[in-house]
């Protein structure tokens, strides 16, 4: 019987404890709630700490000129229009408070002369927007986030996997997961959930995400009925580290290009002045000397088209590489180094504005970046679509399901700007936990259902029976989920065409057949092997829901480029696609028209461009 595992009741529940994650459960426990936070590592090393550049708050600290209004056209027009724009306007609205806040919880950033944040510049942003910690920031807010929520009475529980989302009848009811060390099953019983999961890099081969990033939260929200918001969006970072082999995919941050740092490509070119969009033109520069002066922070120059929007920028390089005019071993050049022509002391200026950076380079592929150019080329980064959300509440279509950060969708539309990913985290996070708390207070305790935990148990324990029956013959895991990677990479990428993703859509109907016939060995304490089998079904849920979304939009926009329909659709502005799980258990896609905006905001559109 299900009461046979150990339970832990809690009024609210977040799973994971990134920047979204703790700061969902710092909000909720500041309303007098009882809150449990679940991380699938140690608490500490969420992927958050890998966001580099800084979180957008239009603060106006260093060109006064920015605000809310700035903020939010910005993030509309990266976004395609396409975003959930009520979230995007809290965002702009919100972000610089929440910034102050991590400020006043102890958060150390950089300043400005007369000691206020200091902002940087960063694709797709106006004005220089970013508040920052050198390349740091993200480490900053976990570290400050963390400080901060130790005192609340907030119970962690560290590396465990959840396994299902229980609900009691349409309302959520819990999760049931697994202590990764031991093995052992858990219950765990809340009357509101929120899933702060991030994202799902790992479906590709080349990523920048972390061994973490297997968009659990997606696949067990969409599993317990949840819809699905925009899964054709994934964002690939144009800057990921292309050599030596061993660190394949890993993120370079924007930062170094907001720091004046320029692509190049095998003839030394700068090849981005030969595409630059129509709608960016009156704000980039084709002249070297004014792009330079921009990163700067000169008010009066134009922004130069490295710090163009990551989809663009992305394309570019694989435009280059393409033709034949890419680095050795299949990306472009990025150059920090030329600034010694700028700037006395540009080693020291470099190693200081970009310490991350100089040491990863040096430690990983033996490279001074302040003496020579990095190789670096496209990466799965980000996922734009994810759990759908109400713009205002973070919640779920499922009563007392309430999601934030990456594994939710809707702010960022088609695209997402640099630095929207850290402000989202802490606006939505506080938002999400503020109206879990609520929802908690205003409902009665939610009941167990014995059958729903013992068939998860037993779904979750089957591949060892498998591995018991069949011997060495099976297919493990990992040689699944490799070629599912390998599968998406190549179909499913950054240049997409219908042929190829029906051929992915074949290829995953395959792949869930071998998934349910993996197996592995040996016992449930510290067992991989076990751990990847789990993943896998979540890997193999987010890759149909991206395909399946991708195959649906027939244009290209933002973070989706369909190589047979290049162009931008205008009735394609008008909807998101939803998916949902129908009662026959096969995945159903929809089209929803966008909630007309409102007319102040359309004004504000209009005012910006």
């Amino acid at each position: 019987m299900a009461t046979n595992y150990e339970t832990h009741e809690y009024d609210v529940l977040v799973i994971g404890a990134g920047g979204a994650g703790l700061r969902a459960a710092i909000e909720a426990s500041a309303a007098g709630v009882k809150v449990g936070l679940i991380c699938k590592s140690l608490l500490g090393k969420a992927h958050t700490v890998m966001a580099e550049g800084g979180m957008a708050a239009a603060m106006g600290n260093v060109d006064d000129r920015d605000n809310w209004k700035v903020h939010f056209a910005d993030t509309m027009r990266g976004g395609q229009y396409v975003n959930n724009w009520r979230m995007a306007e809290l965002h702009a609205k919100e972000a610089p408070a929440r910034v102050h806040e991590l400020e006043a919880w102890g958060a150390v950033f950089d300043r400005t002369k007369d000691g206020k944040i200091l902002q940087r510049n960063f694709g797709g942003h106006k004005y220089p927007r970013l508040a920052h910690v050198g390349d740091r920031t993200g480490l900053e807010m976990i570290r400050t986030l963390q400080d901060h929520g130790i005192h609340q009475g907030i119970t962690v529980h560290m590396e465990y996997t959840v396994v299902a989302l229980l609900k009691d009848g349409d309302r959520v009811a819990g999760a049931f997961g697994y202590d990764r060390e031991r093995g052992r099953f858990r219950i765990f019983k809340a009357k509101a959930v929120v899933v702060c999961t991030g994202g799902l890099g790992r479906a590709y081969k080349i990523t920048t995400n972390s061994w973490e990033g297997t968009g659990d939260g997606v696949s067990l929200a969409y599993h317990a009925g949840a819809e699905l918001l925009d899964m054709e969006f994934i964002q690939f970072h144009p800057t990921g580290m292309v050599w030596p082999p061993s660190v394949q995919g890993l993120l370079i941050t924007e930062a170094v290009r907001g720091e004046g740092g320029v692509l190049r490509n095998k003839d030394g070119k700068r090849f981005m002045f030969d595409d630059i969009p129509d709608n960016y033109k009156s704000q980039t520069s084709t002249d070297p000397e004014e792009g330079w002066r921009y990163t700067q922070g000169d008010k009066n120059a134009k922004r130069p088209p490295e710090l163009l929007t990551r989809d663009h920028v992305a394309r570019c390089i694989m435009r280059e590489v393409k033709a034949g005019r890419g680095s050795p071993h299949g990306g472009v050049f990025l150059d920090i180094c030329w600034i010694k022509e700028k700037i006395p002391n540009a080693a020291e200026h470099i190693k200081k504005k970009l310490p991350s950076m100089y040491h990863q380079f040096m430690q990983l592929a033996n490279l001074d970046i302040t003496k020579e150019p990095m190789e670096i080329g496209p990466t799965t980064h980000y996922a734009m679509g994810g759990i759908r959300v109400e713009g205002e509440t973070q919640a779920t279509n499922i009563p007392g399901l309430f999601a934030a950060g990456e594994c939710a969708a809707g702010l960022h539309g088609a695209n997402r700007l640099g630095g929207n990913s850290l402000s989202d985290l802490i606006v939505f996070g506080k938002r999400a936990g503020e109206f879990a708390a609520k929802f908690a207070k205003e409902n009665s305790a939610s009941q167990i259902n014995d059958a729903q935990v013992e068939a998860a148990a037993r779904e979750a324990l089957a591949p060892f029976e498998r591995g018991a029956k069949t011997g060495a013959t099976a297919d493990g895991p990992y040689q699944v989920q490799h070629e599912l990677q390998e599968m998406m990479q190549k179909l499913v990428g950054i240049v997409r065409r219908e042929d190829e993703m029906k051929q992915a859509l074949d290829g995953l109907g395959k792949l869930y057949e071998r998934e349910k016939q993996v197996a592995v060995y040996g016992h449930r304490e510290y067992n991989p092997g076990w751990h990847t089998a789990i993943d896998l079904k979540h890997l193999l849920t987010i890759s149909e829901a991206i395909t399946r979304a991708a195959l649906d939009r027939k244009e290209s926009r933002g973070g989706h480029f369909r190589e047979d329909f290049p162009d931008k659709d205008p009735a394609a502005a008008k909807y998101n696609s939803v998916i949902s799980k129908g009662a026959d258990g096969l995945m159903q896609l929809r089209r929803e028209p966008i909630p007309p905006m409102r007319e102040d905001l359309k004004q504000v559109i209009e005012e910006m461009k």
